[in-house]
This record gives C-alpha cells, sequence and structure tokens, in this order.
C-alpha cells in the first residue's frame, strides 16, 4: 500500500515515519515553519511545505493520511483553530488520521501500572493542554467523520535524542527520587506502530506507545553510561538537584504504562522492547557501528 502523507509540524517521531514511507514510494508532505528545517526535509526525500505562510490547501486536497505532532498550547490545538474547518471539507481522500498525544493525559499512579482505559487525570500543565487537545479532535472527528486514531507517546529517545551526548560530556545526572519510574520508546517503534495502523484503519482508536520495560529513570543513565565505557555519573538525590521548573515537572508523576493493546490490535512486536536494546541500537547509529 502507498499513498499520500500529510504531516503537520513535521518533527522527530515524523520524520522517523517518513522515512520508512518513502522507502516504500509513498509520497510525503511535511510541514515546518523553518526555511533551514525545510531544506533538510527536502534533502530527505520529503515535500516540505513551510506553513503557516503558504496554501496549505493543495496538500489537505492530495492527502489520504494525515498525522500532527504539534504542541498544544493553553487554548488546545492551535493546528485545529487555524485549519479545522479545512481539514473536515478541504481533505476529502482521508483514509487515516493520526494525533500524537502523551501518556501524561493520565498523570500520576505512584508507580501503578495504566492503560488505555484508565481515566485521564493530568497533574502537569502539559498533560491538561493534551487533553483539551485530544478532546478537540475527537470532536473534529465526531462533527466530520474524520478517522482519527490517538497514540498517547511515552519518553522518546533514538539516535541525536539520547544520554550519550550528555555522559561524553560529563554533563550526565543519575537524578533519583525514590519511587519515581517512567515508561519510554524507541522512536523506531513509533514510526512502525503507526505504519501498522495505517495499514489497518480503526476509526476512533486510542493506542499507548511505550516499552515493555518501564524503569527509574537513573538505571537508564546507568546503563548508558556502561555501554559508551565512562563512569556512571553518581546519584543525585531529587531534592538537591538544581533543575528547570519544565525538568522538575517530569518527577511529578510516576507510573508504568501498558502496551498490550497495540500489540494485540496491531500484531506490532516491538523492535527495541527495552532500554538495553534500544540504547545499544542507539549508540550503535550514532557512531557508526563502533559502539564508542
Amino acid at each position: 500500500m502507498t499513498g499520500t502523507l500529510l504531516s503537520i509540524g513535521h518533527g522527530y517521531s515524523a520524520r522517523w515515519l517518513g522515512r520508512d514511507l518513502i522507502a516504500e514510494g509513498w509520497r510525503v508532505i511535511g510541514t515546518t515553519r523553518s526555511a533551514e528545517k525545510a531544506e533538510a526535509l527536502r534533502a530527505a526525500g520529503v515535500e516540505a511545505l513551510i506553513w503557516p505562510g503558504s496554501d496549505i490547501a493543495p496538500a489537505l486536497a492530495a492527502a489520504d493520511h494525515l498525522l500532527s505532532s504539534v504542541a498544544p498550547d493553553a487554548d488546545g490545538d492551535p493546528i485545529l483553530r487555524e485549519i479545522g474547518a479545512e481539514i473536515a471539507t478541504a481533505a476529502p481522500r482521508l483514509r487515516w488520521a493520526g494525533y500524537l498525544s502523551t501518556t501524561g493525559v493520565y498523570g500520576d499512579h505512584a508507580g501503578g501500572w495504566v492503560d488505555e482505559t484508565t481515566p485521564r487525570r493530568p497533574t502537569t500543565e502539559r498533560g491538561r493542554r493534551r487533553v483539551l487537545a485530544e478532546d478537540q479532535w475527537t470532536a473534529l472527528a465526531r462533527e466530520s467523520r474524520l478517522p482519527l486514531h490517538i497514540f498517547r507517546l511515552a519518553g522518546i529517545y533514538g539516535p541525536g535524542r539520547g544520554p550519550f551526548s550528555k555522559l561524553r560530556a560529563g554533563t550526565a545526572r543519575r537524578i533519583v527520587k525514590p519511587g519515581q519510574v517512567f515508561s519510554r520508546i524507541h522512536v523506531a517503534d513509533i514510526a512502525q506502530a503507526l505504519r501498522a495502523s495505517m495499514a489497518r484503519p480503526d476509526p476512533g482508536a486510542v493506542y499507548n506507545l511505550c516499552d515493555d520495560a518501564p524503569a527509574p529513570p537513573e538505571d537508564v543513565i546507568a546503563c548508558a553510561a556502561e555501554l559508551l565505557g565512562v563512569p556512571v555519573p553518581e546519584a543525585v538525590p531529587f531534592e538537591a538537584a538544581q533543575m528547570s521548573e519544565m525538568a522538575r515537572s517530569f518527577y511529578a508523576e510516576s507510573k508504568r504504562v501498558r502496551n498490550d493493546y497495540v500489540k494485540r490490535a496491531l500484531g506490532l512486536r516491538l523492535r527495541y522492547p527495552d532500554y538495553p536494546s534500544g540504547l545499544r541500537a542507539v549508540l550503535a547509529e550514532e557512531t557508526g557501528g563502533t559502539g564508542a
């Protein structure tokens, strides 16, 4: 199956999906606000569209698949404010639409497990914004029959977005907060899950995207240091750590996220089911296979 994907806010996760689709013969149109980023997208085979600032209507008309990964603001999803009506009326060929959300919508569960049926009770402003954006997309889908799929992503890592550069620079820290645990997912598994959903549409579906091994963040840093062959950073108690408010907010919630549903519904088999396997792959790609 091939088609045309319009990717709004063609960022890190979307670029991995786009790479896979282009290799299969898809047409991928990606929006960005930056002329410099547009050039990089074109070099990767993406039809880059600088937007806002240009006419997105032809891309909407051409697309049979739509992906949005733009972060919401205090009023919800800025994309829907700009072109919500156009998505409903000017994109008649859509067979699939995806919205990338976050597992932050579930809030704090003191290290307990959550799945797609868990009520959304965010405790951070970021989480509350995502709930609002999910509701806005769901309302649009209900009103216009948009074939919407929502993906709640755990912490994303991958080449260029992992702990190795900080470890090399000596700036990585192992911040320890007793009982703190996060779920995470390698970007390649996000891309394959999106691709699997596109091949097996189920409008209205909500999927958690995470690996099988929730873990304390300090364990991940220690594993990365050992793989890199550098000293494991000393543990820093959370209460004593100097962090930005943004960084500190990530520690406000602790939960383990289940991925059983996406595996069952889409027949998904994770390439990197835990952080050790994912980190090894990241290091190999970042170093050209030398592992150092």
